[in-house]
């Protein structure tokens, strides 16, 4: 149990930013795994769509700190890959 009010105010904070990035995270996951049913698929156009989507909620993550910008860049390759990848 926090003894001050600063303590007491950053276990809520703490709290909150917590959830924020779950939530944040999360989202990104559900479109991975749209982008990545769209490459299964071979269906370019939903792929390119939703590609854009996932670089695009990448970088937001990694601007606020969700993400270590150093992983988003990696998950942008990895993903840039594989759609590359399928357009062969």
């Amino acid at each position: 149990m926090a003894h001050t009010k600063t303590a007491v105010k950053r276990n809520i904070t703490s709290k909150q930013a917590n959830q924020r990035n779950k939530s944040r995270k999360n989202a990104f996951a559900t479109f991975e795994k749209k982008f990545r049913a769209a490459v299964e698929s071979k269906d370019i156009e939903a792929a390119g769509a939703m590609l854009s989507t996932c670089l695009s909620r990448l970088d937001k993550n990694a601007n606020c700190g969700t993400f270590h910008k150093n992983k988003a860049d990696r998950k942008k390759g990895q993903l840039q890959k594989l759609f590359s990848s399928m357009s062969k």
